[in-house]
């Protein structure tokens, strides 16, 4: 994992995430594919653990979806101070890391949510509009189905995890087949990792 981003790198991390709130399509959880890309994959600047941790997390707490972001700009921030042992310093870099994050994407999605909903609610009979409506749907499903499959591969040795995998289906067909809270689901995956059966 690389550590302590320079200023130029916070500067690219809220160029990215500003982009990112303009294609959080369905909310920000849909472009988290991306998110991993970037943090993950391409700069090293969370493990795997951290980002998935990150949205478990924030799933489980009450409160808007969004804040998986803010957990994801405390951990970049707190790795770039060298972790918890980093003292003060790397709290202080955690806590700028949530404000980078957060302004970044809510500012441009909020702007243009509130004047794009003020325009499509007076021109709302347009065919155009309900035929945007309409085919936006399928994309958000696509995206959603994409972030929940990232969390799954990043246990990608089945022959390990296959316990994991399980759980995951099992997970699957009961958000699908029945109306389960998802909060129970989380729990039950909570008490299993607890109790080291998976």
């Amino acid at each position: 994992m690389n550590a302590l981003p320079i200023a130029v790198d916070w500067l690219d991390l809220f160029l990215h995430f500003l982009t990112l709130s303009l294609l959080a399509v369905g909310g920000a959880i849909t472009v988290a594919p991306d998110m991993h890309r970037y943090l993950v994959t391409q700069h090293g600047w969370l493990t795997d653990a951290q980002f998935t941790a990150s949205i478990a997390l924030s799933q489980a707490a009450p409160g808007p979806n969004v804040l998986f972001i803010a957990l994801l700009g405390f951990n970049i921030g707190l790795n770039a101070g060298g972790g918890p042992q980093g003292g003060a310093w790397a709290w202080a870099l955690g806590l700028f890391g949530v404000c980078t994050t957060m302004l970044a994407i809510l500012l441009p999605s909020s702007v243009l949510t509130y004047t794009a909903t003020r325009w499509a609610h007076h021109n709302r009979e347009r065919r155009a509009v309900r035929a945007f409506k309409a085919g936006m749907a399928p994309i958000v499903v696509a995206l959603l189905i994409a972030t929940g499959w990232l969390l799954t591969a990043a246990h990608n040795e089945p022959a390990r995890d296959w316990r994991l995998w399980l759980l995951t289906a099992a997970a699957v067909l009961l958000v699908w087949r029945t109306r389960i809270h998802l909060l129970w689901l989380l729990g039950a995956g909570g008490l299993l990792g607890a109790l080291g059966w998976v």
